[in-house]
């Protein structure tokens, strides 16, 4: 079982365009398609179409189209019952791929809700193998609020007594929540990070990083990008899947850092891509794949994503591993 929680979820709407995309003309789009979204949404989507057992856990009320969806598509989901409706992304995709992607803040949680919805996380993730957490935080919620909810769990399944049925964290944000996760104390620290390229230079110099590199120098060379994975394992966390666009991806652990590689793919929508990555990688992980495959399973699941419209995911049938290269590299 693997548990997923967005704090932040959205309907995700997908504009397609016919032609690159025109500041301040009127275009006419080819198709609109609509998906419940947000991170670990996404992630919980992709377990269900290849199979795994999984619950999303959000905040949202009954009628919400973004539970609506969730009922009709067939992804078990606890929900925090709130008045508010959630909010609603909306991606435009040019013909070559490239996305704009613009996002509603969300409804404000307060204090209250936010305590009842890590009640509602801890009460489902009892015997969880995975527990994600992910995306964006909505107005109202501190920026330290997942590496609050990993202590939590921690502590939680301690006091329980059994050590066996402490789940392993996932995290996957961005900017101040994603810092925030490597504060604190060892408590706080996820067992896995997933950030793109971007992230992992805001992460890798956050840790300490001497050799500071943008993001483009780190899609360039996975080198580099395995050194600024591994000065943020150095930290405490447990594992670094970073994901590089078409460049593939890295995995950095304590034990050794790969590169996988998957040949070119048309691309159709980038939505999700990364999000289906982590997906990838917790399906190899459920089934006991060493950290290499996890990491080719993952790269196969985004090359996939990549290559549907919209934000639709793809089943572990529509994915390649077999194509993807796995190449060691050195940890820093």
């Amino acid at each position: 079982m693997i548990v997923t929680l967005t704090a932040n979820p959205s309907l995700d709407r997908t504009v397609t365009l016919p032609s690159p995309l025109l500041r301040g003309e009127v275009q006419r789009a080819t198709s609109v398609s609509q998906e419940s979204g947000g991170k670990g949404v996404n992630v919980s989507r992709a377990l269900v179409a290849s199979g795994l057992e999984t619950v999303a856990v959000l905040p949202g009320g009954d009628s919400d189209p973004v539970l609506a969806g969730l009922r009709d598509s067939g992804v078990p989901f606890a929900a925090l019952a709130i008045h508010e409706p959630l909010r609603t992304n909306v991606a435009l995709t040019e013909p070559d791929g490239v996305t704009t992607k613009i996002n509603e803040p969300g409804p404000v949680l307060s204090e209250d809700q936010q305590e009842a919805l890590i009640g509602l996380l801890l009460e489902r993730s009892r015997g969880a193998s995975w527990v994600v957490l992910a995306g964006s935080l909505p107005p109202g919620v501190p920026v330290d609020f997942y590496a609050t909810v990993t202590r939590r769990l921690r502590s939680t399944n301690a006091g329980n007594g059994s050590q066996q049925s402490t789940p392993r964290i996932a995290v996957d944000s961005s900017g101040a929540p994603l810092a925030a996760a490597l504060s604190g104390d060892a408590s706080g620290m996820p067992d896995l990070l997933k950030p793109n390229a971007e992230e992992l230079a805001e992460l890798a110099a956050a840790a300490g990083f001497a050799a500071a590199s943008t993001a483009d120098e780190l899609e360039a060379d996975p080198e580099a990008a395995s050194a600024a994975a591994a000065a943020v394992v150095r930290s405490g966390v447990g594992a670094v899947l970073a994901t590089l666009g078409s460049k593939g991806a890295v995995l950095v652990t304590s034990d050794g850092a790969w590169l996988a590689t998957h040949p070119p793919v048309k691309a159709v929508s980038t939505v999700g891509a990364g999000d289906s990555s982590l997906a990838g990688y917790l399906l190899a992980s459920s089934q006991g794949a060493a950290p290499a495959d996890c990491l080719r399973q993952a790269v196969a699941h985004g090359a996939a994503a990549a290559s549907l419209p919209g934000s639709t995911v793809p089943a572990v049938h529509q994915t390649t591993p077999d194509a993807v290269t796995i190449t060691a590299l050195r940890k820093d």
